[in-house]
């Protein structure tokens, strides 16, 4: 990469943030962090009786996310960052920050929420996430990948991405 910025792999639950965030950041040789392990008890708590989050639930975790990322430039973070609002927040924190955006399908979202363990969000939620997810924007540094491809061709495709001009970091 021409030089380091902060990545966020944004998508819904069960979209393959962890998984691609992990490859991404070991093939950079960075950091990863799981935006779940900023989320306060609280919310977690929400989630897990199957509550789905509000704007002043998230606030607190987005600002603890974007301080990770301000303070691990280069670093790679899983985050849902499903609303332009969020994402305006994060690049507060962290300016040049540069978004993947998962698609999946919503059969195979479900399917990946329903054979996965041990984690807090419910499939029932899903429906909660996909109604106020947008889009990357005009003006959003970033791509919108095929959340079903290949793992390595995907970490290519992104690697590849961040180096294209239009993206190459301002600040």
């Amino acid at each position: 990469m021409a030089d380091k910025r902060s990545i966020v792999v944004m998508g819904v639950s069960g979209a393959g943030k962890t998984t691609v965030g992990e490859r991404l950041a070991a093939a950079l040789g960075v950091e990863f962090a799981d935006g779940d392990e900023f989320h306060p008890a609280a919310n977690v708590a929400k989630m897990s009786a199957g509550v789905p989050l509000d704007d002043d639930d998230r606030w607190p975790w987005l600002d603890a996310v974007g301080a990770w990322l301000a303070r691990h430039d280069g670093g790679v973070a899983g985050c849902s960052a499903l609303k332009r609002v969020y994402r305006d927040r994060l690049r507060a924190a962290a300016p040049g920050v540069f978004f993947v955006d998962l698609e999946v399908p919503r059969a195979e979202l479900e399917r990946r929420l329903t054979t996965r363990s041990g984690h807090f969000m419910r499939v029932q939620m899903l429906d909660s996430q996909l109604a106020i997810r947008q889009p990357l924007g005009p003006g959003e540094a970033g791509i919108t990948v095929d959340g079903c491809a290949d793992i390595a061709d995907l970490v290519h495709e992104v690697i590849a991405a961040v180096d294209r001009p239009e993206y190459r970091r301002a600040d």
